[in-house]
């Protein structure tokens, strides 16, 4: 299992309505979730900042091939149309990211 934390801003107008949209996630997007490995998945919301700060664990072996089934998933690509224009992604971030990945430098079970 490997922990992943992310980040990506997000506009002060956009806050409500990603809220909103995250109160009744799709359901087929949650059952691609799972289906791709992927584990006790959150997002976190810091103000005034207007930060998003994902975090999940990924339980599978192939997180590149993983993170290509769901990019080609028809409902996910639907989601992302609809979830993307509400975030501004970090200038800082690697080439090919969307969300930002972040190095994790201490854990404590």
């Amino acid at each position: 299992m490997t922990r992943h934390g992310q980040l990506i801003g997000i506009g002060a107008e956009a806050i409500a309505e990603y809220k909103r949209l995250h109160a009744e996630v799709w359901p087929g997007v949650l059952a691609k979730i799972s289906a791709c490995n992927i584990r006790n998945y959150s997002i976190y919301l810091k103000e005034p900042e207007n930060l998003l700060f994902a975090y999940f664990e990924y339980i599978g072996t192939d997180f590149a091939a993983d993170m290509a089934q769901m990019a080609a998933d028809p409902e996910t690509q639907r989601w992302w149309a609809v979830c993307m224009p509400l975030q501004n992604p970090l200038d800082t971030r690697a080439e090919g990211e969307w969300w930002a990945e972040m190095e994790e430098v201490f854990h404590h079970d």
